[in-house]
Parts: structure tokens; sequence; C-alpha cells
């Protein structure tokens, strides 16, 4: 089988701009460019599959994820804010396998915090993002990467009827999510 191989290679015409060995024409190993047969010259690395632009990783079709959601428009509209759990609950059920224990107990952790003292209620829900965070990564939670962002401009701008919107909020997911 090595042999046919063999035969086969030397029975074959050159490749164009290359001598019969499939070396390439020139004085050195490289041919006749001091770069070597690379297009990109010597320089490090070469020209490496031409103009890619600044899109490498993005995927045109669809958007990066979810979009975020509005703090003004959950706190002034009831609607919204239902429409908001619905999706959120329905991207739970695509894309995570999270479970109703787990986001009862992020829900006890929530209403805990509304009713801290006003002087130590910012940095509970700090304390809160962070273990939201730590859940989302240790379960794979990606669905509730929408109510992480929420949960840093709720922290951010410390009003009360953001965080109370945000309790509701979450009892929406808890209840949709039954």
């Amino acid at each position: 089988m090595a042999e046919e191989q063999e035969q086969r290679k030397e029975t074959r015409p050159p490749r164009e701009g290359r001598g019969a060995q499939g070396a390439p024409h020139g004085s050195g190993p490289r041919g006749d460019r001091p770069g070597g047969d690379r297009p990109g010259g010597d320089r490090p690395g070469g020209d490496r599959g031409g103009d890619r632009g600044d899109r490498r990783g993005f995927d045109r079709g669809r958007p990066e994820g979810p979009p975020e959601i509005e703090l003004e428009k959950l706190i002034g509209d009831s609607l919204y804010l239902d429409n908001q759990a619905h999706a959120i609950v329905s991207r739970m059920r695509d894309m995570d396998s999270g479970t109703k224990s787990q986001l009862r107990r992020l829900y006890s952790a929530v209403r805990r915090a509304v009713r801290a003292p006003e002087g130590e209620r910012q940095h509970e829900f700090v304390m809160l993002r962070a273990r939201l965070a730590y859940t989302i990564a240790r379960h794979g939670l990606r669905s509730l990467d929408q109510i992480e962002k929420l949960l840093l401009q709720v922290t951010r701008r410390n009003d009360i009827r953001g965080y109370e919107r945000f309790k509701d909020l979450f009892e929406a997911i808890v209840a949709y999510n039954e």
C-alpha cells in the first residue's frame, strides 16, 4: 500500500510554482522571498485569513442574550413586571435545570433583605447579589443572568421602591415556575 502511494506521488504533475519534488522554486528552502513562502512575509504570525474585522466570536444572526430588564419600567408598570417574570421562567425551562427549591431559597433571601433596616438594606442586597452570582455559576443557571444585572441596578439606586419591585418580580418568577 505504501508503494502505491509512492508511485502516485511520482506520477503526479508538479504543483504550480513548485518543482518535481514538490519543493518551492528558488535557492533556499523557503523560496526566493525573504519571508519564505508565506504571504505574510517575515512578520511573526503572517497573514492569517484576511480581513476579519472586529467580528471574532460574534454571531451575526442572534443577539448576545435577552434584553436587560429596565428598572424604571419595572417600578412603574405592573404588566411589564409580569411579562418579564414569564419570560425568565420560559427561559429557565428552555435553558436550565434550576430547581424550585433553589429559587425559593433565593426568594427567602430577597424577602429578608427587603425587611432589613434601612441602613443595612443595601449591604444585604450586595451580599444577595454575590449569593445569586454563586448560584448561577455553580448550577449553570444562565437564564438568571438578567436578574443579576437587575439586582445590580437596584442596589446602585438604593431605593425602597426598587427593592420592593425586585421582590415582587422574584415572587412572580417563583409562582410561575411552580
